[in-house]
């Protein structure tokens, strides 16, 4: 019988004891990861995925398998990559990203899904019947809540009162309950956008490129599987076309991008973890209530609003969880 390729990643966390696995007596659960960024990140997901199976009673990774597949960034590998996985015949599955949770629903109505999901409405857009009782294969932790991308476009013309026009970067895979907060709140505020698309990594410094020439104010980077892993990225190409940027990442604030505000993402990893711990002790995605992020952060980058001539205000000083000097 052909190998399942198992995780195989540097980092203590993600190495698996060969003294533990011998000393199993029954077979481990396996669960199915596919993650749709880079290589690099994912032994930090990892560690914080098993921390959250810790918690649900695991002795993670020595109890379970994980059957890990990698994207980098690229969707046309998604869907053959969620085929392999589920043809694997895995126990649970974890899935990272709207565009990922929607291609195992297409490829299977019985292995239980645990979603990983910043972007979509799960009601909504049909993956589950109520928050309370999901009532199919997937539950999971989902952060739909489009206040938060209309709340960034309040705290960029807070910090920029000026601004007319803000550059939207925005990856159609992750659907439009984003884009329409957005377009909303702009219109409150009197704000012309400019959405430029993306979907690979490749596209990114482009949209930069674009905001550029066409005069944006400032850039809102909706929430999209291709920013956790390229923060620094990012955060690089906002300094140097000095554009004034927000996101729903804390982390870019912390890569040296202006401003954040939103979840942790590790802590969404150790949450969606302990949901998947559940499922492999017997829950059923169908009564298993969906989750939110409980715990955000506003992070702001003093440095990067020196170096782009932006004075904060102390409405935002004051607000801030973090400040970085």
């Amino acid at each position: 019988m052909r190998r399942r390729k198992f995780i195989s990643l540097l980092g203590s966390a993600a190495a698996w004891p060969l003294a533990a696995r011998a000393e199993q007596t029954a077979k481990a659960p396996t669960l199915g990861l596919l993650y749709p960024g880079p290589q690099a990140p994912v032994p930090s997901r990892v560690e914080a995925l098993l921390d959250g199976l810790r918690a649900a009673g695991f002795l993670a990774p020595a109890q379970v398998e994980i059957v890990l597949r990698v994207a980098d960034n690229d969707p046309s590998r998604i869907a053959p990559l969620a085929a392999e996985i589920v043809k694997s015949n895995v126990d649970a599955i974890l899935a990272v990203s709207a565009e990922i949770v929607r291609a195992f629903r297409a490829e299977t109505s019985r292995i239980p899904v645990v979603a990983l999901d910043l972007e979509s409405d799960p009601v909504g857009s049909g993956l589950a019947a109520s928050i309370a009782r999901p009532g199919g294969n997937i539950t999971g932790v989902f952060f739909d809540f489009p206040d938060f991308a209309a709340k960034l476009v309040e705290l960029l013309k807070e910090i920029i009162p000026s601004m007319s026009h803000l550059a939207v970067l925005w990856d159609s895979g992750t659907g439009s309950v984003q884009m329409k907060a957005i377009e909303q709140a702009a219109r409150l505020l009197a704000i012309q956008i400019d959405v430029l698309e993306v979907r690979t990594r490749s596209d990114l410094e482009e949209a930069f490129d674009a905001a550029t020439r066409r005069g944006a104010g400032a850039m809102l980077m909706s929430s999209t599987p291709l920013i956790g892993p390229n923060v620094g990225m990012l955060a690089d190409l906002a300094a140097r076309h000095r554009v004034p940027t927000v996101t729903t990442f804390p982390d870019f604030a912390r890569a040296g991008g202006l401003l954040a505000y939103g979840p942790n993402l590790l802590d969404l990893y150790r949450q969606a973890g302990t949901m998947v711990g559940k499922v492999l002790k017997g829950a059923r995605p169908a009564d298993l209530p969906i989750e939110r992020p409980d715990r955000f952060q506003l992070v702001l980058n003093l440095q990067a609003a020196r170096a782009l001539g932006i004075v904060m205000p102390a409405s935002i000083l004051l607000r801030a969880d973090e400040v970085i000097e």
